[in-house]
C-alpha cells in the first residue's frame, strides 16, 4: 500500500506542477516551453512505472527490511 501510495503521489505531484506551468505561462502571456515541460513530468513516468512495478517493489522492499 505504501509503494502505491508513494506512486499516486508522484504522479499528482507532476500534474500539479504542470498545470501550475501552464497557469503561470498563461499569466505572463508567454509560450510554453517543451524543456521544462518535460523536466516537470518526469515524476509522472516515474509514478507509473512504480505503479506498474508495485507488487514488485513491495515484495524486494519487504524483503530489505525483514533483514
Amino acid at each position: 500500500m505504501l509503494v502505491r501510495f508513494v506512486a499516486a503521489a508522484l504522479i499528482g505531484w507532476a500534474l500539479v506542477e504542470v498545470v501550475l506551468y501552464w497557469v503561470i505561462c498563461n499569466h505572463n502571456n508567454v509560450p510554453m516551453e517543451t524543456l521544462p515541460c518535460i523536466m516537470k513530468s518526469l515524476p509522472f513516468v516515474a509514478g507509473v512505472v512504480v505503479f506498474i512495478k508495485a507488487k514488485a517493489l513491495a515484495e524486494w522492499l519487504s524483503d530489505k527490511l525483514d533483514l
